[in-house]
């Protein structure tokens, strides 16, 4: 059974995430201990509301320098709504740019629709051969639930490195990140833990990939 943490900053989603995640097989403890964090097998990134607040409450547990650890090191993470949007170097909210943990660059921003939040069940276009979306069809559908995003993609593969895979979303005519298969580092903006069996197969793959 694989250990995962499951970083209490006082972010929102931490017990639905925690249910998911044990429903797949894990067992998951809610901490910001730093050891524990390290060492555990999977660290898993909530986020709920807006991004500078969440960074605030993620630098008060040292979570930028834990992220960055794990990564450093090849140990899985995985980032869910805000907490994907936070591996981004900026967010800009009502014209204040805020520093994120610079995981990958780009900025999120608020999405350029008439309906905010984009709220609901939502296909996702996603990548080939993504160890994530293994075993999901472009027909399922996640859960969404939020009014900025990731609206271009940056980072590609330099020879040496694999090109993160990158799935994608649409809300009117609007075009955002829903999720980065990257390696060690995975991360969704939709809610894989309030999408139903999909959302649980999406977590099982990640379980079994640590």
């Amino acid at each position: 059974m694989k250990n995962i943490a499951l970083l209490d900053y006082g972010s929102g989603n931490i017990r639905s995430a925690q249910r998911a995640l044990e429903h797949v097989g894990a067992r998951v403890t809610v901490t910001s201990d730093p050891t524990t964090v390290l060492e555990a097998d999977g660290l898993l990134v909530p986020g709920v509301g807006a991004f500078d607040a969440c960074m605030r409450g993620l630098r008060a547990v040292h979570g930028p320098r834990l992220i960055g650890e794990r990564l450093a090191g090849g140990r899985p993470v995985m980032g869910i709504c805000v907490g994907m949007q936070i591996l981004f170097d900026t967010g800009i909210e009502h014209g204040v740019t805020s520093q994120g943990c610079g995981e990958w660059p780009g900025s999120v921003e608020k999405l350029q629709a008439k309906v905010l939040p984009h709220m609901g069940w939502n296909t996702v276009e996603t990548p080939e051969d993504s160890e994530m979306f293994a075993g999901i069809t472009p027909e399922d559908r996640f859960y969404f639930v939020h009014s900025y995003g990731v609206r271009s993609w940056e980072l590609t593969g330099d020879g040496l490195t694999t090109a993160p895979k990158v799935a994608w979303s649409t809300h009117e005519n609007d075009r955002f990140v829903a999720a980065v298969d990257n390696g060690a580092l995975w991360a969704t903006q939709f809610h894989p833990e309030k999408s139903g069996d999909v959302g649980l197969k999406l977590l099982r793959n990640w379980v079994q990939s640590l």
